[in-house]
């Protein structure tokens, strides 16, 4: 199979046993959330399981396979998704509805690679300020193509976003 795939070592013994794919990861999920009766874990892992082989449809027909950037991707915007609706239910007076959605959003982000701290983005968005020999507001879009395809994955980009503002504003 193309591509790398999202990976969780089992290890046993102190010994790692098995490389498990983000589907496999999944469907261990939907077995355990059935279990225990987990009905928000088994709904979320549900929808994602679909996005995912939706996502794998859509890139057969264009003669490619699926690819971790691909499920990472199908991720974030499931994830902005939720962020969206908690908004809006927030703006409506609807707090159970905007609370299930933040118990959803908890759930997806558990799948999503390690996230980069501020500090971390910070300091690479300066490096890349002075690699470019960025001075002001108007390189925000050379600035932010650079860094984000570095980070793409790695940081949330409305994150990189405010710190390149606040960085480029301040020159």
């Amino acid at each position: 199979m193309k591509g790398r795939r999202l990976s969780c070592l089992f290890i046993f013994k102190n010994k790692i046993v098995k490389k498990m794919g983000l589907r496999e990861k999944l469907a261990d999920e939907l077995k355990n959330a059935m279990k225990s009766g987990d009905k928000i874990r088994l709904e979320v892992v549900r929808m994602l399981q679909t996005m995912i082989r939706r996502k794998e449809i859509e890139r057969k027909g264009e003669g490619k396979e699926l690819t971790e950037e691909d499920e990472i991707q199908v991720i974030k915007s499931e994830i902005k998704k939720r962020k969206e609706a908690i908004e809006l239910f927030e703006k409506g007076g609807r707090t159970d509805l905007a609370e299930k959605e933040r118990k959803e959003l908890e759930i997806l982000n558990e799948y999503l690679p390690e996230q980069m701290s501020e500090e971390e983005i910070t300091k690479f968005v300066e490096k890349v300020i002075q690699e470019i020999g960025a001075t002001g507001p108007k390189d925000i879009g050379k600035v932010m193509g650079a860094v984000m395809k570095e980070l793409r994955g790695k940081a949330d980009g409305a994150i990189v976003q405010k710190i390149v503002k606040e960085k480029l504003q301040s020159q």
